[in-house]
C-alpha cells in the first residue's frame, strides 16, 4: 500500500493488507458481484490464449517488462507456485535466457512464453503509487510525528492460556508484559500517547500526522527532507491490530455525502474533515488501531512482495493464488494507459481472486493522478513458460 486523491472506496474498504504493501486497501470504488470461492488459478480453469505476436505489444513496453522480469526471475524458478499453474523447473529456460538476452525483447517473450486465460479472463485493475511527504531524519520544530522502526519486543507467541488444540497457523503478534504474560501489542492510540517514546526507535520524523497516517496505509513512500533530498522508507512490520477504514466509519456516521454539513465523499473530503476537526479527526484515526513500522530503503523504488523494487508501468500487484509471482501479464483495459505488458511483483490484502490487478505508477504528480483515477475493466492474459498450458489442459 500515498494516494492523496483516493476515491472514497479506498478508505471505506474493510480489507486489511498487512505485508510489503502496508494496510493498502483497494484504490477506486469497487462494486463487483461476489465471486465463487476458488482455491487457485488451476481450479478457476485455464485455456490457451492467442499468440503473442497477434497482441501487437510495443517494443519499448516489452523491453521494460524484460528488465522487470529479470529482476524477479529467481522467485518463480526457486519457489513453489501457489497458483498451481507452474513448477519451478518450468521457469529455468526463460530465466536463464533472460539474464543474457541482448536481442529484441518481443522475440524473447515469443520464444519462451505462451498466453493463458484464467477463467473467463475478465479483468479489473486499480492503481497505486509512491507518496512523498515532508519529513526529517532528526526531530526539529515542525517535525513531531515519529516514524518508528520495528521494536524488539514485538514478537509472535501463543498466549499461555490458549489450549494446544486451538493453536493453528502462525501465532499472533504481541508482547510480554512486566510480569511475563503475553498480551496484545500497543494500539495506535497507545503508540501516539508515547508507549514507544524514549526507546530510540525513531528513524525519522514527519511534519503532518494526517499525511503520515495515509502513508502508513500505503506501507511505503518518500520523505522530502529539509535539505531537499529524499529518504525512501518501506514496510518493516505491523503491530498486530486489524485495519479499520476511516472512510467507512465517516460514511456510516453521515459525515460524508452531498447534504448540508457533510464533506465530499472523496479523499479530499476526508482530509478536509481531518484538518478542520483536529480533535475529532485524531480520535477517528485512532479507531484504526493498526500501526505500521518502517525501515529505510536504499533502493531505486519501493519494494514489492518479492523483495525487489517495483517500477512504474511495469510492476503489478496480484493475488499469487491466481498469478505466479514473477509472471508477465498482458492487460487490455478500457483505460488505455493500463494496456500492455506487466510483471507480477507485488500483492495486497485487497487484491483477491482471478484477474484482479493493482498497477503501479511510480511517484510524482502524474502518477498520483493516473493511480487515483484507475478503475479499469477489460481482459487479462497470463504468460506462462511454453508447454505449461498443454500440461494443465491435457491437450
Amino acid at each position: 500500500m500515498f494516494k492523496w486523491i483516493w476515491p472514497l472506496a479506498a478508505l471505506t474498504s474493510l480489507a486489511s493488507c498487512v505485508g510489503p504493501g502496508g494496510d493498502r486497501p483497494p484504490y477506486p470504488p469497487i462494486e463487483r458481484p461476489p465471486e465463487p470461492v476458488l482455491e487457485n488459478a488451476a481450479a478457476a480453469g485455464v485455456v490457451a490464449g492467442p499468440s503473442l505476436r497477434s497482441l501487437r505489444l510495443g517494443a519499448d513496453d516489452a523491453a521494460a517488462a524484460l528488465t522487470a522480469f529479470r529482476a524477479s526471475c529467481n522467485w518463480p524458478s526457486e519457489k513453489v507456485d501457489a497458483s498451481g499453474l507452474t513448477r519451478p523447473e518450468d521457469w529455468l529456460g526463460a530465466c536463464t535466457a533472460a539474464l543474457r538476452w541482448e536481442g529484441d525483447a518481443l522475440t524473447f517473450f515469443e520464444t519462451y512464453f505462451e498466453t493463458a486465460r484464467i477463467g473467463d479472463g475478465a479483468a479489473f485493475a486499480t492503481g497505486y503509487f509512491e507518496p512523498e511527504i515532508l519529513g526529517s531524519r532528526t526531530r526539529r520544530p515542525g517535525y513531531d510525528v515519529p516514524v518508528y522502526r520495528m521494536p524488539d519486543d514485538l514478537v509472535r507467541a501463543w498466549p499461555a492460556d490458549m489450549p494446544e488444540s486451538e493453536r493453528e497457523g502462525r501465532p499472533p503478534l504481541g508482547r510480554y508484559d512486566d510480569v511475563g504474560n503475553f498480551v496484545e501489542y500497543y494500539t495506535r492510540a497507545e503508540i501516539e500517547d508515547g508507549a514507544l517514546a524514549g526507546r530510540g526507535l525513531e528513524i525519522a520524523w514527519a511534519a503532518d500526522p494526517v499525511e503520515m497516517f495515509f502513508l502508513q496505509i500505503q506501507g511505503s513512500g518518500l520523505l522530502r527532507l529539509p535539505d531537499g533530498s529524499r529518504m525512501r522508507i518501506g514496510y518493516a512490520g505491523q503491530n498486530g491490530h486489524g485495519y479499520t477504514a476511516i472512510g467507512g466509519l465517516m460514511r456510516e456516521r453521515g459525515l460524508l455525502g452531498d447534504g448540508p454539513g457533510q464533506y465530499p465523499g472523496s479523499m479530499q473530503g476526508i482530509v478536509q474533515y481531518l484538518n478542520e476537526n483536529p480533535v475529532a479527526g485524531r480520535a477517528l484515526m485512532r479507531e484504526n488501531e493498526s500501526w505500521i513500522f518502517f525501515r529505510e530503503l536504499n533502493t531505486s523504488g519501493p519494494l514489492g512482495s518479492l523483495g525487489v523494487p517495483v517500477t512504474r508501468e511495469n510492476s503489478v500487484a496480484v493475488d499469487p493464488r491466481f498469478v505466479p509471482y514473477g509472471a508477465p501479464v498482458v492487460l487490455d483495459m478500457d483505460r488505455d494507459v493500463a494496456d500492455g505488458l506487466w510483471v507480477a511483483q507485488d500483492t495486497g490484502g485487497a487484491i483477491k481472486g482471478a484477474n484482479r490487478f493493482d498497477t503501479f505508477w511510480g511517484n510524482g504528480g502524474d502518477a498520483r493522478e493516473i493511480a487515483g483515477g484507475m478503475s479499469a475493466r477489460g481482459t487479462a492474459l497470463i504468460l506462462l513458460p511454453k508447454g505449461s498450458v498443454a500440461r494443465l489442459t491435457g491437450r
